[in-house]
């Protein structure tokens, strides 16, 4: 069955399913349905957990294997499968349909995947899985939705913020969910549970380190190729974990590829970027990049950014700033660009 991410809670209060498959591109909110599934069902008696990532060349005996060797243990255990692409292949289609025809005893099956299209969404090893447990589909937050989001997890948190005080949260935060949730949390650290207006959420927002993955992201779709590398040395100098930089440089990267797309399919610029979300105070920035940028160019940064998600995971060879300092570059100089502006 589907169930939307807000449902999940309740859901889970009234009984844990033999699997769930939680699909979706915001990473916070997909991060934090997984831990409420988990942590539901330790409360359950699942003390033990598998993880198992299904990369390139991934030995799809493996999921069945595994499935079967919880059986044998007195415990309840968690058997997760993550899908870093979303599509596990002939083989990985099978070995999931396999699976959910005999589901092991005593055992939690957790899928996780990013977002997945309509034509996947219909595949014979997605309706498996949906049939045997549930489908969680988280959604990202859109602008509009978004201080919604922001008033509600400050009520959660104690805090009662006035509305301009959301608002300019909001604004701060340009739909990063993960860096609303920091903020958030350092507000309340820092003021206690209570009224909350903008004075305060200046204070604790604005610029607590000299540079921020935003002025970052910021200087590479501008053209400011020195000031970006010197923002992102500053960013490393001090601890930001090299997975924000990248998501900040890729949500750019991909928000100015679809514009360019646009252009190139003949739809004008003002109709794609209001598609696209693109904020009105970033307009020139955006069009400014796709104008330097070739489709051609961005099809390379898109998968140089690819590479360095790899590299920053681990899951392949390299050194995560380095590959930062080539996306940022490629990012702020374009094809067509010899110097920084």
């Amino acid at each position: 069955m589907k169930i939307r991410a807000d449902q999940l809670e309740a859901q889970l209060q009234e009984r844990i399913l033999p699997l769930y498959f939680v699909t979706g591109d915001e990473p916070l909110l997909v991060a934090e349905a997984l831990d409420s599934i988990r942590a539901r069902a330790r409360e359950q008696g699942y003390a033990e957990r598998e993880v198992l990532t299904a990369e390139r060349g991934f030995d799809w005996n493996r999921v069945l294997a595994g499935g079967a060797s919880l059986s044998l243990f007195a415990e309840k255990r968690i058997l997760e499968l993550r899908l870093p692409t979303g599509k596990p292949g002939d083989a990985g289609s099978r070995t999931l349909v396999e699976l959910t025809g005999s589901m092991p005893a005593d055992t939690l099956v957790l899928v996780s995947a990013p977002k997945l299209e309509r034509a996947q969404l219909s595949s014979k090893w997605v309706k498996a899985l949906d049939g045997a447990g549930a489908l969680v589909q988280v959604w990202p937050v859109d602008g509009r939705a978004l201080p919604g989001w922001i008033a509600g997890r400050m009520r959660k948190l104690g805090l009662e913020p006035t509305r301009d005080a959301v608002r300019l949260l909001a604004d701060r935060v340009e739909g990063n969910l993960l860096a609303a949730a920091q903020e958030l949390e350092k507000l309340r650290l820092v003021h206690g549970e209570g009224p909350v207006d903008t004075e305060q959420v200046e204070a604790a927002v604005a610029d607590s380190a000299r540079f921020n993955i935003f002025k970052l992201s910021d200087a590479a779709v501008a053209g400011h190729a020195q000031r970006a590398l010197r923002i992102l040395g500053a960013l490393r100098a001090e601890g930001v974990e090299p997975v924000l930089v990248l998501w900040a440089l890729t949500r750019e990267l991909r928000t100015v590829a679809l514009v360019r797309d646009d252009l190139e399919a003949g739809r004008a610029l003002p109709a794609s970027l209001k598609q696209r979300g693109v904020w009105s105070s970033r307009e020139d920035l955006v069009r400014a990049c796709a104008g330097r940028h070739s489709p051609a160019s961005l099809h390379a940064l898109m998968q140089r950014a690819a590479l360095a998600d790899r590299v920053v995971k681990g899951r392949a060879p390299g050194r995560p700033w380095q590959e930062l300092v080539a996306l940022t570059t490629g990012m702020a100089r374009g094809p067509r660009v010899r110097q920084a502006a």
